[in-house]
């Protein structure tokens, strides 16, 4: 019990006047809360969550379907008040398995028999949700259709992409309507607070980065939540913020940081596309730090990205001409290139960044890989920090085909 609630009403409201809480606004359609005449958003009702209930969509068309029924008795009831017939409900998608978000599923076939008996629903849920559910929605007689994501499901009439967003829970989808730029995010992307990873439920905070980096691969406007009021327009930059929280939680950083020192701390964890991202942010900064772009182009080689390394690093010798005297960016350059192939232009590269700094370790050791994998293998085992590399790797690779045969 809260403090306040051991205080007469007299006390908690010296005046004698309480409050009233704010009237629920009830079912409303789409097209009035988010101002836009979109077809989708015209047959789509939307009811308000609450703390132990989240938001319900009910999309109409030949048939009806459910995006999370929620935990909220009243919904159906108020529903059936209104002169809608819940008999046409014949699909229920899930965004996860939480209680808050699945369990108006049972409501619904216990109070309507009607639903029951024109044949029941079709549950879509990721394969990963609770075993619970799928056994008693199939006791209760409905189907399931298990998906992993990718796939393409019609709901009332419209297609939409199904995404596999593991972090908050690791049965957690989002679906993806192309036409509209509208994705149902359940709790992975919430517009003003981020969910906790449920470890309970299979919830990792880095597999969250795995799903909103999907999201932020889409063309996204609006956003359409498992809590809290659906976003029109700026449903993209809801998405980033929820990417930028991860980070953090990530860092373990409880305040904003520099764009550039989340992407230093983010690459010495391994997080390479996200400290990127923190790049691409420095830049779009005023005052963008050049030194982004060089550490952009490093992760880039990391992950293999060659051609875009080294346009970046292109980029950067045009934005600072004094770049060109940096080791470090014509070893990055060098080390693009012999992953483009370009085995003797890439040996020009570090022969000028051996120009600079003769003993540069990384220079002489991907010189001597360039040499080898050009076919010159006895000038690169003449280059001492290469050999010794090359050895080192040849002996773990030999002891490690010996340890397994003995096994």
């Amino acid at each position: 019990m809260r403090e306040t609630d051991e205080f007469e009403l007299n006390q908690q409201f010296p005046d004698g006047e309480q409050e009233e809480e704010p009237k629920h606004p009830g079912w409303q359609l789409l097209r009035e809360v988010l101002k836009n005449e979109e077809p989708l958003f015209q047959s789509t009702r939307f009811l308000l969550g609450y703390d132990f209930s989240s938001n319900i969509y009910l999309i109409d068309g030949e048939y009806m379907t459910l995006v999370d029924p929620a935990n909220d008795y009243t919904a159906f009831s108020d529903l059936h008040r209104q002169g809608v017939d819940l008999s046409r409900i014949r699909k229920i998608a899930v965004t996860h398995g939480h209680r808050d978000h699945v369990m108006g599923a049972f409501e619904l076939l216990r109070s309507y028999p009607d639903v029951v008996k024109s044949g029941g629903f079709q549950l879509i849920a990721h394969e990963a949700c609770p075993q619970e559910l799928k056994d008693i929605v199939r006791q209760l007689g409905c189907d399931i259709l298990e998906v992993r994501g990718g796939e393409t499901v019609e709901l009332s009439g419209f297609p939409w992409e199904v995404i596999h967003t593991p972090g908050h829970t690791i049965d957690s989808i989002c679906f993806y309507h192309p036409s509209s730029r509208t994705v149902i995010t359940g709790d992975t992307v919430l517009p003003d607070a981020m969910a906790e990873a449920d470890r309970n439920a299979g919830g990792d905070i880095q597999h969250y980065l795995y799903g909103l980096k999907a999201l932020l691969k889409k063309d996204i406007e609006n956003v359409l939540p498992g809590h809290g009021v659906p976003v029109s327009t700026f449903g993209r930059r809801v998405i980033e913020e929820t990417y930028e929280g991860v980070m953090l939680k990530l860092l373990g950083v409880e305040k904003q940081i520099r764009w550039m020192e989340g992407a230093r701390a983010l690459v010495q964890k391994g997080f390479l596309e996200e400290a990127i991202y923190c790049c691409d942010k420095e830049l779009l900064l005023p005052s963008g730090d050049s030194e982004a772009i060089k550490l952009k182009g490093l992760c880039l080689n990391d992950l293999g990205r060659f051609k875009e390394a080294l346009d970046t690093f292109d980029q950067l010798e045009q934005r600072s001409p004094d770049s060109t005297k940096d080791a470090y960016l014509k070893v990055g350059k060098g080390y693009a290139l012999m992953g483009l192939g370009s085995y003797i232009e890439s040996l020009n590269f570090f022969d000028e960044a051996l120009a600079i700094r003769a003993d540069m370790q990384e220079a002489l050791v991907y010189k001597g890989m360039t040499l080898y994998l050009s076919g010159r293998a006895e000038e690169a085992l003449e280059i001492e920090p290469f050999r010794k590399e090359f050895m080192d790797r040849f002996k773990n690779q030999l002891e490690g085909t010996l340890k397994a045969g003995q096994n």
